[in-house]
């Protein structure tokens, strides 16, 4: 089995990655920004995404180091223990579909996002002259 620590933030890490490249700076400022904007935004919607998904990955490699406490081969399993052991293991199972479905949505929402490319700087196109404006007839 993998070490917690080497894949604990495994898709979090991608999705970061993901955001960064979509917008152009690093999260710890995008995040930053997000905060700062009043408006409902889809920045703000992707970095609060990413928070939630981040929380969900902290939450199941906390359950997992808690979980191998109480089933260390040195621990007596007895009731009250028992109780323990079905409780991280359910709150795993809740971790990881919280993670899954956040990584699943905001993975869609970034496959449809593509970072439009710089403006090219189009020529200065001449204004066109104003009209001459017909004299006026005198009587």
């Amino acid at each position: 089995m993998p070490e917690p620590d080497a894949t604990a933030h495994a898709i979090s890490e991608i999705i970061a990655q993901r955001i960064e490249a979509l917008f152009g700076q690093p999260l710890a400022e995008l995040d930053a920004l997000a905060g700062n904007t009043s408006d409902a935004t889809l920045l703000a919607a992707l970095t609060g995404s990413h928070s939630d998904l981040v929380l969900a990955e902290r939450n199941i490699a906390f359950q997992l180091e808690r979980l191998r406490e109480l089933i260390a081969p040195e621990r007596e399993i007895g009731r009250f223990a028992a109780g323990h052991i079905v409780d991280c293991a359910r709150r795993i199972a809740e971790s990881v579909a919280a993670r899954d479905a956040y990584a699943k949505n905001t993975g869609a929402v970034l496959a449809g996002l593509r970072r439009a490319p710089a403006p090219d700087t189009p020529p200065a196109v001449p204004v066109p002259a104003a009209p001459a404006t017909a004299a006026s007839r005198t009587r």
